[in-house]
């Protein structure tokens, strides 16, 4: 618990409605606290794959025949899948965005809290990084990434101050681009605008909606009938397309219909509208407030 405290642990575990023999997969490991609660429910036949790019997660590990841990990420969950001979599955869930131990560890570079260098890579190995980012997009792709990713209402004016002043030295570290980016941060709203910059690298550095939609994609294709996707995501951004995908079977929102009119698509929504944390939870989970849980089964 100390690495991550999950959200909405039994709401999740509930909505897995899981058999004692069937497959499931975890996405994102991380601590391993929804990992664990559903091994509790397995039997001896019943099987847990689990996934996370974070080397860290390595450490939180459990002792279990019954777990594969796979340390990449969850892009390509189907060949994964496919390798072990794991297909279908009978359930998959993913608990989106970055774990407490991410936000909380200095040098990882996820929060604007501590001065560290600008790094918010969740796998280590990847060349990217937010410091790149900052000194070397143009200004355009700039603007498009805070606007897109972040929805910030001024981020022409922000990408400009960035391009502008960078020239004269490199940004390096959090405090460097917090101190560059002053005079565009609304008065009374630094931390909001603050977390929407941090967000925006974050997703671009992460490539984090464009590997959620190939997830949704193959989640389908893994599912046994009767299956479930179980998703927990943190901004609109990711609840957009996990909704439009979950009732639609697409990421644009609109209905597919067959050469009769009809109205097509592979999965049920469990719930029509998200669930959310309760009170008392948002009290001693902050992490919580923002989470939204919407639940599929494959048709």
């Amino acid at each position: 618990m100390s690495y991550h405290t999950p959200v909405m642990l039994s709401e999740c575990i509930e909505a897995l409605n899981i058999k004692s023999d069937g497959i499931y997969v975890d996405v994102t490991y991380g601590g391993g606290g929804h990992s664990k609660e559903i091994l509790k429910k397995l039997g001896p036949t019943g099987r847990l794959i689990a996934f996370d790019q974070d080397a860290d997660a390595l450490n939180n590990l459990v002792d279990d025949n019954r777990l594969i841990f796979i340390n990449q990420n969850f892009e390509f969950v189907n060949n994964h899948l496919q390798y072990l001979n794991m297909f279908p599955v009978h359930g998959i869930l993913a608990d989106l965005g970055v774990s407490s131990h991410q936000f909380d560890t200095a040098e990882r570079g996820f929060s604007f809290r501590f001065d560290a260098e600008l790094d918010m890579r969740m796998d280590k190995n990847q060349s990217l990084t937010a410091k790149r980012i900052i000194n070397t997009y143009s200004e355009d792709a700039l603007t498009r990434i805070f606007r897109l990713y972040g929805e910030i209402n001024n981020a022409y004016n922000l990408a400009r101050t960035i391009v502008s002043n960078r020239s004269e030295d490199s940004v390096n570290t959090v405090f460097e681009l917090k101190a560059l980016i002053n005079t565009c941060i609304p008065k009374w709203k630094e931390n909001q605008y603050l977390a929407q910059v941090f967000q925006a690298l974050r997703i671009e550095v992460n490539r984090e909606l464009h590997v959620l939609q190939k997830f949704l994609t193959q989640a389908m294709e893994a599912l046994a009938p009767e299956g479930r996707l179980v998703v927990l995501s943190y901004h609109s951004l990711e609840d957009r397309l996990v909704k439009n995908f979950i009732q639609k079977g697409n990421f644009s929102g609109t209905d597919e219909k067959d050469f009769y009119g009809n109205k097509t698509t592979s999965m049920r929504a469990i719930n029509k509208k998200p669930i959310e944390a309760s009170t008392e939870e948002q009290q001693l989970n902050g992490r919580s407030r923002s989470a939204k849980l919407r639940i599929g089964e494959k048709i």
